[in-house]
């Protein structure tokens, strides 16, 4: 029981900054048929009710989806949005990555999104 006091206590208040998030493994590395504005629009519509407002960065040929934690405004994901020629290469990068217990409405948006 001490050990899940300690890993939530840490899940809670521990922060990452893009950058560190940047460096973390994919949690998602997939391509998808939609193009990146159609992916957005999906990911943002499953997310609404669960976060607050998606920070969004468009670049040329991307979209950077920063979103943030559910009591804070530290970053709990980044979402790469690259457009190709036949839809998207999408890349999550999740903040605790590897803690089992973590929330997972993030990635399972971004599932979700790729073909449906």
């Amino acid at each position: 029981m001490k050990w899940f006091v300690s890993a939530l206590a840490l899940a809670l208040t521990g922060c990452a900054s893009v950058a560190e998030l940047e460096q973390s493994p994919e949690t998602l590395d997939v391509i998808s048929g939609k193009k990146p504005e159609e992916y957005l629009v999906c990911v943002q519509d499953r997310l609404k009710d669960s976060r607050e407002p998606l920070q969004v960065i468009r670049d040329k040929s991307s979209i950077r989806v920063i979103v943030p934690q559910k009591l804070s405004d530290a970053p709990a994901a980044v979402l790469d949005i690259s457009e190709r020629s036949s839809g998207s290469a999408i890349k999550l990068h999740e903040r605790l990555n590897n803690f089992p217990l973590r929330l997972s409405d993030v990635n399972n948006a971004a599932t979700r999104c790729i073909s449906g």
